[in-house]
């Protein structure tokens, strides 16, 4: 519910008051119901009352995406006090302004996301009338009723996990430059032929697809250790801290479509290096070397750069080369070192944007699972 800056004086053609809204009742109930409190204020009261001004009232709600609504009284007390809270962090110096405008988008974006997947997979399906001669509308109300103590609950949780999780990550940085800029290992993981699928498919068919795709790999990123950065529908991003961790990951992603004949074919590109973090996300050359990495590798196959290759090797995880770790069992009458990664170096290639590149082909060696 972004505002604009129309002063107090001039009414919009869309104010409820002015006119009959059209809306529905239901819907207007819903809102109340979800929002515990109903429509008080118009986007200047709101701000007046917080006490900031309308142009940072404004940024506030346009950063947590919301569409202006010029003067309509269609504000609740739960904005006026998310208004003032931001507010007064930036007030006693807790934040910055540009910072509380970050929060205000990053929790915008996030939250968006996940309220479109709730009503488009789980209440739609859930407010399917139960008996003949039962309307949607009739079962809604009471299942949101139910539903949103349980869920706004449960959302805290998860958040606060989240949130103990990556504070631990932060605090055992080496220094001050590495809670913002570290060295990850980054990894793609991409739907071979994805575009001819769209073609194909029906939509719900397609969407059905995606989504076991993403649950796959959101699943196995997160219990082998690593994070899942993001999901573009036919690719997913996701990052380790140690490069061992973010090979396993990838290994398994390839192999678990491998064995699922409703999934098209994998490919995988990856890199290590010097990341930066921002809003959840990771930028830089490291990122971009992966994403091109996952372009040009073969299906059903991990690539990785030469830095990512040479972690491997100094951390004991792939032999520099099979021959030589081959020659140094057999000259010390030992068993060969056991190693979880073995490492091909592939032809040196032009890569757009990144210049001349070697990359590596990954795979799992003696059989290591």
């Amino acid at each position: 519910m972004t505002v604009d800056d129309t002063g107090p004086g001039e009414q919009d053609r869309t104010d409820p008051s002015a006119a009959d809204s059209g809306e529905d009742p239901l819907a207007l109930r819903l809102e109340q119901l979800i929002l515990g409190a109903e429509r008080r204020y118009t986007p200047f009261q709101a701000a007046r009352s917080a006490g900031v001004s309308m142009e940072l009232a404004s940024r506030f709600w346009r950063a947590m995406g919301f569409a202006d609504i010029g003067q309509a009284k269609a504000l609740t007390e739960a904005d006026v006090l998310a208004l003032r809270r931001l507010a007064g962090l930036v007030e006693a110096g807790l934040l910055s302004e540009a910072m509380a405008v970050q929060v205000a988008r990053s929790t915008g974006q996030t939250t968006a996301r996940l309220a479109e997947w709730q009503i488009d997979s789980f209440l739609e399906g859930l407010t399917e009338p139960p008996e003949p001669g039962m309307t949607r509308t009739e079962v809604t109300y009471p299942l949101v009723e139910l539903l949103l103590p349980e869920l706004e609950e449960f959302l805290v949780y998860v958040w606060r996990r989240q949130l103990a999780a990556a504070t631990g990550r932060v605090v055992q940085a080496a220094d001050d430059e590495e809670m913002v800029d570290r060295r990850l290992a980054v990894g793609f993981a991409d739907l071979v032929g994805f575009t001819r699928l769209t073609r194909r498919m029906e939509e719900e068919e397609l969407g059905e697809l995606v989504e076991a795709f993403e649950t796959t790999a959101a699943d196995l990123v997160a219990a082998r250790g690593g994070r899942l950065i993001k999901t573009l529908g036919d690719e997913v991003l996701f990052a380790a801290d140690d490069a061992g961790t973010a090979a396993d990951i990838a290994l398994r992603l390839v192999e678990t479509l491998a064995n699922d004949e409703t999934m098209p074919e994998l490919r995988v590109g990856m890199a290590f290096g010097t990341v930066t973090t921002r809003m959840g996300d990771v930028f830089g050359t490291t990122v971009n070397l992966a994403s091109r990495l996952t372009s040009i590798a073969p299906r059903d196959a991990v690539l990785m750069d030469s830095a990512f290759a040479k972690e491997l090797i100094r951390t004991g995880e792939a032999p520099s080369s099979e021959a030589e770790a081959a020659a140094t069992a057999e000259k010390e009458g030992e068993e060969p070192p056991s190693y979880r990664f073995a490492l091909q170096p592939m032809w040196q290639r032009p890569v757009r944007g990144l210049g001349v590149v070697e990359p590596w082909l990954l795979t799992r060696r003696n059989g290591e699972q």
